[in-house]
């Protein structure tokens, strides 16, 4: 038996863009085999849609509070929206909103 996928959308601020973010969130999230999206908000923010097996998000969303070398994350806010939102086949970078 299998764990239903966990679906989960995130907003992480800090110094999260003109660092690699959004390429460092792609990799990894294709590494975990993880569905979804990452893009850059007109905030400042960085916004992502991670899809997957739980523990694979709960991994992903692990690594958020890090990010790349360059990165400064201050906060990683959650919302598990499971079931609510359609999500994208293979992970994917989006444009900026």
């Amino acid at each position: 038996m299998t764990d239903a996928p966990r679906t989960v959308r995130v907003v992480i601020r800090g110094r999260v863009q003109g660092v690699g973010y959004r390429d460092w969130t792609h990799g990894r999230a294709r590494l975990l085999g993880l569905d979804g999206w990452v893009r850059n908000r007109s905030d400042g923010a960085v916004e992502a849609l991670f899809s997957g097996p739980p523990g694979a998000v709960a991994a992903m969303l692990q690594d958020a509070h890090q990010g790349p070398p360059l990165a400064k994350v201050s906060a990683v806010e959650e919302i598990d929206v499971s079931g609510e939102s359609a999500v994208p086949g293979a992970f994917q970078v989006r444009y900026s909103v």
